[in-house]
């Protein structure tokens, strides 16, 4: 390492600079740099105390890494004496005396001095030493034409920054702010302080970003990894349910299965027949469902979790299989089977549009994402876009959906998806004017898209359930397997915190419950007494899942409040969200 040798003790070194210089650094008491005075080196190592020492069991833990990024935290805490004292008792420095001497220099804005000492710092390639000379040339010469001196500035452009041969397209753009002032605007400079471009407090974020972090600690580096350990905590724990304000630095973290709602909190048995499928609004308000009986219902979600009888829509003349919410939840969209669709009003239950294709009949329905026009597939195998008003839009003729077919839109409107074979889905750009398949050995029965557009559903007839990454190139990532079906319609969805969770209905009556990333089945739910057809997980509450079922009935799953113990309930270092298993 590059840099003057030391003549003052480590203690004073590091009390009378240290706190400055990590203010400017980490924002955090952000001062003129002209006053972060840094002028002497840091403590050195001691050779005692070389970078091969390990911590832990594993012996993956360097000590001085570890040390560094403790004090790079204490420092961006606010805790400066603290770090510094940490630096002075264990000899191990957060940064050598010639990056502390380049930092100081590039707040003070001695330009040429901080390019000279950039050279002396080790464990840098010419690469990125030319990016970062770059870097710091540009800020100078932006400042020099900040101070009316175009002379230099054009100077350090031709003898300084084009000699480093990268960026060309750059250099030019620089050469043009001296010719044209009015370009220093395009180039992200008010005219009348193109310091503002980039403070220099600014500059030593992008340089830190640029520098190896062996030379440089990366900013909250610490907080970072523990970040990376929640994660990994959560993303292991099959049961994780709850918000990750729930978690604790404490002790491990494992939810329990009481997270998981699990018991029947309320059976719904207005429908005078089969129910066959349902779904909650996007603000999880109200719950829709829909019945062979010929009607729709709209249930209200009260506050206290229970849920109330609205409306019920009449006026199809055979079973409603399909149900779809508009974006604001204040009209939806019901389908009879293979005949009309219809627009209701949420609030007071009226019928507000029927959609009809004469002589054919309309097998599903959907929303375009500004609620101003709607999607439907018809029985000729087609799928057509209406206005409010009943005015068709548009019509993808062909092999575009099945007479028993879901239908998906993206929430950008520019795809939709259905099923356009027994075994294949189609997915249709509309922009771009094509199409993707996703294709399966065995026929398909159902489909459901992830709210964030990344993923897709797919029942099957063999009795499994696929999960389709359709973000980018296609691919198949999971398969969950358990439940029952042989001859219904069965349908499955995403749901629980973050979607972390598939459930699915099934023909022996139970609600299935897997996690999403693992594939385990983590819960069977008996309670029905005929085969379980729809599911839908409340969108804006993981702890509420309802179910839909030939019983005639649907029911309201919530936690087990009986089982469940203190939140806080701890055993053996395991830390267990809102109870233990």
């Amino acid at each position: 390492m590059g840099g003057v040798e030391d003549d003052e003790p480590p203690s004073k070194r590091v009390k009378v600079a240290s706190k400055e210089l990590r203010g400017c650094w980490n924002g955090t008491s952000l001062k003129d740099p002209a006053t972060c005075s840094l002028g002497v080196p840091m403590a050195r190592p001691l050779a005692s105390q070389g970078g091969d020492e390990v911590l832990g069991s594993k012996g993956v833990v360097k000590k001085v890494e570890l040390v560094r990024i403790i004090a790079e935290t204490l420092y961006s805490l606010g805790y400066a004496k603290t770090g510094a004292h940490l630096e002075e008792e264990s000899g191990i420095c957060l940064h050598s005396s010639a990056v502390n001497l380049f930092m100081q220099q590039i707040l003070d804005g001695n330009w040429d001095e901080s390019v000279a000492t950039l050279h002396k710092i080790g464990h840098l390639d010419q690469t990125v030493m030319k990016m970062a000379s770059f870097i710091i040339l540009e800020q100078k010469f932006f400042e020099l034409l900040d101070g009316e001196k175009i002379k230099d500035a054009l100077k350090t452009l031709r003898t300084e920054i084009a000699p480093l041969c990268i960026n060309n397209n750059r250099v030019h753009e620089l050469g043009s702010c001296v010719l044209f002032p009015s370009q220093r605007v395009f180039l992200g400079a008010p005219a009348q302080n193109l310091v503002r471009v980039k403070s220099r407090a600014d500059l030593l974020e992008e340089l830190q970003k640029l520098l190896p972090p062996t030379v440089i600690i990366p900013e909250k580096r610490l907080v970072h990894l523990v970040e990376q350990a929640l994660d990994l905590q959560r993303e292991a724990c099959i049961y994780h349910n709850s918000l990750v304000g729930e978690m604790s630095l404490y002790t491990d973290h494992q939810c329990g299965r009481d997270q998981i709602p699990s018991r029947t909190l309320q059976i719904l048995q207005d429908h005078r027949d089969e129910v066959w499928f349902l779904q909650f609004s996007h603000s999880g308000e109200y719950l829709a469902s829909s019945s062979s009986d010929c009607s729709a219902i709209i249930w209200k979600v009260n506050v206290d979790g229970r849920v109330s009888l609205k409306h019920k829509l009449s006026g199809h003349q055979k079973p409603v299989s399909y149900v779809s919410w508009s974006p604001n939840d204040n009209q939806l969209l019901t389908c009879g089977v293979e005949e009309a669709i219809r627009r209701w009003n949420v609030s007071s239950g009226e019928c507000l549009h029927v959609y009809e294709k004469g002589g054919l009949g309309m097998v599903s329905c959907g929303w375009a994402p500004d609620g101003k026009s709607i999607f439907s597939g018809v029985n000729d195998r087609s799928i057509c876009m209406w206005d409010l008003d009943g005015k068709e839009l548009e019509c993808w003729k062909g092999q575009r959906s099945l007479k028993i077919s879901d239908l998906g839109v993206t929430s950008d409107g520019k795809q939709i998806i259905t099923i356009c074979r027994e075994t294949v889905i189609l997915l249709l750009d509309r922009e771009a004017k094509a199409e993707k398949l996703i294709e399966e050995d065995s026929t398909i029965t159902s489909f459901s898209l992830s709210t964030d557009n990344k993923f897709l559903l797919v029942t099957l007839l063999n009795q499994e359930i696929h999960l389709w990454n359709i973000e980018g190139h296609i691919k198949l990532v999971a398969k969950y397997k358990g439940h029952k079906r042989s001859r219904f319609v069965v349908r499955a969805c995403f749901g629980g915190l973050e979607q972390a969770f598939i459930s699915s209905g099934s023909e022996d009556s139970q609600v299935y419950i897997w996690h999403k990333g693992s594939g385990e089945l983590v819960e069977t739910l008996p309670g029905h007494s005929g085969a379980v057809n729809c599911v839908s997980w409340n969108p804006t509450n993981p702890h509420m899942l309802a179910s839909a079922s030939d019983d005639r009935t649907i029911r309201i799953w919530g936690l087990d409040q009986v089982k469940m113990k203190h939140k806080a309930t701890h055993s053996n270092g395991i830390h267990y969200c809102n109870g233990g298993s």
